[in-house]
């Protein structure tokens, strides 16, 4: 099944989420190497191609067994460890085109 991981960041924690990005990336790798990674990234505050547009979340859609097993994945997210998140919603996702 798919689901939809939605994670806001705490307001002012930009330097917490560049110090945890390479533990996060690392942490999805294994959903990249099993093909079960539907797209992933940060929400930016404005829609812009800049990077340096602060982020204020995440947005992941992901293949896993159950719920639990995603709100498990997402809870050991380096991440949410680390205290990133103010709120992370978890909701199944049925895929209807392309």
């Amino acid at each position: 099944m798919l689901f939809i991981i939605l994670c806001e960041d705490k307001p002012n924690h930009g330097d917490v989420r560049a110090a945890t990005r390479p533990a996060h990336l690392a942490h999805i790798q294994p959903l990249v190497d099993a093909g079960r990674l539907i797209i992933a990234g940060p929400i930016p505050r404005e829609a812009s191609p800049d990077p340096s547009i602060p982020v204020e979340g995440s947005l992941i859609i992901a293949e896993f067994d159950t719920q639990t097993d995603a709100t498990e994945w997402a809870a050991n997210d380096p991440y949410a460890l680390a205290g990133l998140f103010q709120h992370v919603s978890i909701r199944p996702y049925r895929k209807a085109l392309p």
